[in-house]
């Protein structure tokens, strides 16, 4: 019998179907990868299960028994916990705080505050994290600790059934490889696991048998290792071969090279001790670097985010020390941050705002936003990045992950900055919206756009930057053209002591 078992289940949001038919079954101590592009309906599946909302027609069965979750805590009651992509932590209390939320030890209704020390040290030493400090704010954290502690939670109930959306977007190699040896033991308590991810290699490594969405319906299911990737993409989009040239063709650019953007010894403490590039009209410039080794922290101080010295040019002008993202921007510089939740969007404001946020100017007079020109506007972005089930009405926060990240990069494309400053730009997107990224990027330094790109995904990094420097230890190393580095090459040099410090 299985331990979960779920027949035609469906679920609309007022004219949108996000479910429209999804048949699945889970075994105890099975990992089931659930595949699908971003829209498909897989975190809408998730939320039912954990008992978010309920299905608008279908049978959940759980051990045999009729499936009807009240909310989350009727869900986690009957052993089934939710790791959302989005992370959910209470910033203001401390980590142990945060792992026993719900669950808390207590006596005669006092919480028993060591045990609550106990079991959080306990999980984190399990997962190989014991740097992280229990007494901590968890808002004062990385985001990759914070992922850390946001799956320890779900770890800290009894639960037989985990779903995890996104575990690894924002863990080091490190940490997967601790979250992959942890799901091996948790399968061999027979605890099973729902597994969402876009990264295939990833989906081979850790899970045992995968159901495709497509449209809101369960489209192939099987064991992977009776599929190829092609197939796998086939299914998810629909159409085969589609997704297999995810990169396209290298370009040779024909924009004539002129220096845009000039730094030498930016430091920015604690994490950027050291860096000195260029930045070309028409380049793709990519650094890679482990999380934590500084990449962000140097992207941030070039936007003005943070306090950094040394010396930034711009268009040959040296740029003042205390300039502000606002002076950026009026420079022409446009960044995206890997934070969408709390630094890239406006949730509860409407997909049109979000895309104009930062040039109303363009779509307005007298002071008035001209709603019909922000409405045409905001629907050609719309169109030519694919963002699905998005109007221009429709606040933002009822769009997909993937899509919200979109609708974070359209901004920029409205924007029209001459130098794009991308943290993490296709982080949590399906491949084919990977795609439409990467189509519209080299469409920009194409079209004379410069793009420094920080990325932890190595075949991003090889398939579409011209050149690509390396983070280690807050020192970036000289950048080098793409064709002379390898993924080993890379990591080797991430994980140095030292890189050189010579500007290229």
């Amino acid at each position: 019998m299985p331990l979960l078992e779920l027949q035609g289940v469906k679920k609309n949001f007022g004219a949108t179907a996000a479910l429209a038919g999804v048949d699945l079954e889970i075994a105890p101590g099975e990992v089931h990868a659930l595949i699908g592009e971003n829209g498909a309906g897989k975190s809408t599946l998730l939320n039912i299960l954990s008992g978010a909302f309920p299905p608008d027609s279908g049978e959940l069965r759980l051990d045999g028994q009729i499936y009807f979750p009240r909310g989350p805590a009727d869900a986690r009651v009957q052993g089934i916990v939710h790791i959302h992509q989005e992370l959910s932590l209470c910033p203001h209390l401390s980590v142990a705080e945060n792992i026993s939320l719900g669950l808390e030890p207590n006596h005669f209704g006092m919480i028993d505050r060591d045990a609550v020390l106990r079991r959080a040290h306990d999980l984190l030493e399990d997962f190989g994290c014991t740097h992280i400090n229990v007494d901590a704010m968890a808002g004062s954290l990385s985001m990759p600790d914070q992922q850390v502690v946001e799956i320890c939670r779900a770890l800290a109930s009894r639960s037989r059934i985990i779903l995890m959306d996104e575990p690894t977007s924002s863990l080091t190699r490190h940490s997967v490889e601790q979250l992959f040896r942890l799901i091996g033991r948790l399968r061999e308590q027979g605890i099973a696991i729902i597994y969402i991810s876009h990264f295939l290699e990833e989906v081979r490594e850790v899970t045992d048998r995968f159901t495709v969405l497509r449209d809101g319906k369960s489209v192939a299911t099987g064991k992977l290792t009776d599929v190829t990737d092609d197939q796998l993409i086939a299914h998810m989009v629909g159409r085969e071969g589609e997704g297999a040239d995810l990169f396209g063709e290298r370009r040779s650019s024909n924009v004539p090279k002129e220096l845009v953007l000039q730094v030498r010894g930016l430091t920015s403490p604690p994490k950027v001790r050291s860096a000195s590039f260029d930045l070309y009209r028409g380049e793709i410039l990519g650094v890679g670097g482990l999380v934590g080794s500084g990449r962000t922290e140097l992207i941030r101080a070039l936007f003005g985010l943070a306090p950094s010295s040394g010396e930034v040019s711009l268009r040959a002008e040296i740029l003042k020390r205390r300039s502000t993202p606002a002076n950026r921007i009026r420079s022409g510089v446009g960044y995206l941050s890997e934070d969408r939740k709390h630094e890239g969007l406006y949730l509860q404001l409407p997909v049109a705002d979000n895309l104009t946020a930062t040039g109303m100017q363009g779509i307005s007079h007298a002071g008035w936003i001209d709603l019909p020109k922000q409405n045409a506007v905001s629907e050609q972005i719309i169109s030519m990045l694919n963002i699905r089930s998005a109007r221009p009405a429709a606040p933002v926060a009822r769009l997909s992950g993937g899509n919200q990240q979109k609708v974070a990069f359209g901004r920029l494309l409205y924007q029209g900055p001459d130098i794009l400053l991308l943290d993490e730009p296709t982080r949590g997107i399906d491949i084919r919206s990977k795609a439409d990224i990467y189509r519209e990027v080299r469409r920009l330094a194409d079209a004379g756009r410069a793009i420094l790109m920080v990325s932890s995904y190595l075949p991003e990094l090889l398939g579409i930057c011209d050149r690509v420097a390396v983070m280690a230890r807050g020192v970036l190393s000289p950048a080098r053209n793409v064709s002379e580095w390898t993924p080993q090459s890379i990591m080797q040099t991430a994980i140095s002591e030292s890189p050189s410090m010579e500007a290229r």
